[in-house]
Formats: C-alpha cells, sequence, structure tokens
C-alpha cells in the first residue's frame, strides 16, 4: 500500500478514502491523529492494527460541531455544554455515556466515548465532508512520541495506511485534556494545554484528579477509560532518566528556603555526574541532555554529551511544541541514554510533566 499526501485541495479524495472504510491521517492543534470512520467498527479494528495499539485503548471520536455530538451520546449534561462552549473547537476531549450507535470497538470496549472538536480548519473540513465523526488515536505507532508533522507520521506508518492530510507542524505539540464527565463529579484523565484551573473556573465546581496522574498505581484488571492511561507512551528508543531535587529529604528544611537558582545547580550537577559515570563505562555511548533555555549554559564545554533546548522553563507551551519533535531526533541520531530536567507540575507544566515521566518509564533520579 502507497500512502498519498494530500494537501488542502485533497479533502475529498481523503473523505472518499474514509468512507470506504480506510484511513487517513490528519492534523489537529496537539498532535496528527490516524482517522477511520468512528461508526465503522471494521475501521475501527484497522486503527488498532495500524498502531500495533491494545484494542483496550479507547479511541477519541472527532467532530465538527457540538450538534454532532446530540447522536452519539445517551444525554447531553450541562456541565459538557459549558465545556464545549468554552473550549470547542480546542484541545478538550470530553468521555460521557455512549449510545447505540456508537461501536463498543471505538471505545475499548467501554460503555463510554470521548469526543473532541479540533482546532484545525482542514480537519474540521474532512469531517465535514466524510458526515460522520472521525475516530482518531495520534498517528504513530503504539508506544513511540507523538507526531507533530506530517514526516513523522509517515515514517511510523507510511504503507499501513492509505493517507496523510499535511498541515505543516502542530502548534501545542501534546495530546487534548480529558475530563470524564460521565460520573457526577468531572474527572481529569489526562492533563493538557487546558488546565484545572480553566476547567474549574468555567464548571464552578472542582475538578477531580485521576489518581493515575498522580503516581497511584492501577490495581489488576485496571480498564483504562480514556488514551495513555494504561500503557507506555511517547518513550524514545533511548533509554530516559529524569532528575529532580528532593525538597523534602532534609525534613529540617522548608521547601521555600532552597533558593530556586540553587536547586537548578544541583540538578545539573547530578545531570553531569551520573552522564561522566555512563561514559567512563561506555565511552561510544551517545548521551542526550534535554534542559530548559536557562539551564544550558549549566550543561556548556562538555562535548560528551549533546545538549537540547527543550524550551523555554517560564513558557511551558513552548517545551510541549518541541517534546515530541526532539524524542524523535534523539531516536533519528542514535541516542542511547536521555538525561533530563523536571519541570514544575503548575498549568501546563502538569501536561509536559506527564509526558516527560512516561516518556521515561516513570524513571526519576532523585538528587
Amino acid at each position: 500500500m502507497k500512502t498519498k499526501i494530500f494537501g488542502k485541495e485533497g479533502i475529498s479524495e481523503a473523505a472518499e478514502i474514509l468512507k470506504q472504510g480506510g484511513l487517513v491521517a490528519f492534523p489537529t492543534e496537539t498532535v496528527y491523529g490516524l482517522g477511520g470512520n468512528g461508526l465503522d467498527k471494521e475501521a475501527a479494528k484497522k486503527i488498532y492494527a495500524a498502531k500495533g495499539r491494545p484494542s483496550d485503548n479507547p479511541l477519541i471520536l472527532h467532530v465538527s460541531s457540538i450538534e454532532e455530538v446530540y447522536p452519539l451520546v445517551k444525554a447531553l449534561p450541562e456541565k459538557a455544554k459549558k465545556l464545549m462552549e468554552a473550549f470547542w473547537p480546542g484541545p478538550l476531549t470530553l468521555v460521557l455515556p455512549k449510545s447505540d450507535i456508537v461501536p463498543k470497538e471505538s471505545t475499548g470496549g467501554l460503555e463510554t466515548v470521548a469526543l473532541r472538536s479540533p482546532e484545525n480548519a482542514l480537519t474540521l473540513a474532512l469531517i465535514r465532508a466524510c458526515g460522520f465523526p472521525i475516530a482518531g488515536p495520534s498517528a504513530n505507532l503504539s508506544g513511540r512520541p507523538s507526531p507533530t508533522e506530517a514526516a513523522h507520521v509517515l515514517e511510523d506508518l507510511g504503507g499501513r495506511i492509505e493517507g496523510i492530510l499535511e498541515d505543516g507542524a502542530v502548534g501545542i505539540g501534546v495530546e487534548s485534556t480529558i475530563v470524564d464527565l460521565s460520573e457526577d463529579s468531572p474527572t481529569l484523565l489526562r492533563p493538557g494545554a487546558i488546565t484545572i484551573d480553566d476547567l474549574e473556573e468555567v464548571l464552578g465546581e472542582k475538578v477531580a484528579i485521576d489518581p493515575t496522574l498522580l503516581g497511584k498505581s492501577m490495581t489488576e484488571g485496571f480498564i483504562p477509560k480514556a488514551p495513555g492511561m494504561k500503557y507506555r507512551h511517547y518513550a524514545p528508543k533511548a533509554e530516559m532518566i529524569l532528575f529532580k531535587k528532593n525538597l523534602l529529604s532534609d525534613q529540617s528544611q522548608k521547601v521555600n528556603e532552597i533558593p530556586y537558582g540553587e536547586e537548578k545547580k544541583l540538578i545539573a550537577e547530578a545531570i553531569l555526574s551520573y552522564g561522566e559515570k555512563e561514559f567512563s563505562v561506555s565511552p561510544e555511548r551517545k548521551i542526550w541532555i534535554l534542559c530548559g533555555e536557562d539551564t544550558a549554559s549549566l550543561y556548556e564545554g562538555d562535548g560528551r554529551f549533546t545538549v537540547k533546548i527543550l524550551g523555554r522553563r517560564e513558557e511551558p507551551l513552548s517545551m510541549t511544541h518541541n517534546l515530541f519533535r526532539l524524542l524523535r531526533q534523539a531516536d533519528e541520531e542514535g541516542a542511547e541514554l536521555i538525561l533530563g530536567e523536571c519541570y514544575s507540575e503548575e498549568g501546563v507544566g502538569f501536561a509536559l510533566m506527564n509526558r516527560l515521566k512516561k516518556a521515561a518509564g516513570q524513571r526519576i533520579f532523585y538528587v
């Protein structure tokens, strides 16, 4: 199978492929998605097969308007309407009780469906041209860093899918925020560019955080209600370790007594020390250091390591924008070990650290 690249002039052709049960990757403001007919159970099976994705990992159905949601759900609660009106089209996915027309093959076997309206003109036009919701997980092989450019999709899925609707590099760079509204209390299942504070301001109530996002272990038989909850995601081929200052290791010292600049220096020293130890054991090993723009100078002068700047610490969206691109670049350049800094988990930083931790397989070295 040859994978065809479409521009905006190819929307009708891409829609016809989807109508015939084929697969077309599409751009969004978060990452590229792998699209199939969300109401066709055979198309859903093709998506799982193309990605090598476990079939209990739910797909997200993409719509072009709020009106298109009504046939897909049993009921549309007022909370959902508020969030849709505030953030759609945009990087927010809502989990709601599904209607009978949504096949369980698209929902990971669940009685709930994940829905969002992406902020990309080409993809919204594609959905309208199809006349049905487009099921779309990230358009990468399962477990690999998500694609933020069409070239990333082609690298992973070329020859596996019929087409790619191309629209340049994405803006945000990490997947959408997911909120579960299938129960009485709204619960965050996956952090993204829309933060807890954003959600609570619109809803006027507290949004709970799923325990898996706080490092709680999943119980045996755990069934994920949203993508990315159960399996290792976003992982480069290289071993990856994050470094964080354990501010509570000395109980006699209050957190706010440790200068922030000193904390960054301690982390940099720990990363360099670890890298030097690994280099002494295996001098030919390619080691990357992933850091913020503000700390890059702390790693200068050591030609043994490749230093890559993730973005500006004070602007976490600059870091989410670059994260998956850099992890894929690490694979391309043959990096064998990536040593990275940890960042604040406030606001969008929660989404950034969620992806970094998953990419590292939750390996954190406390300084």
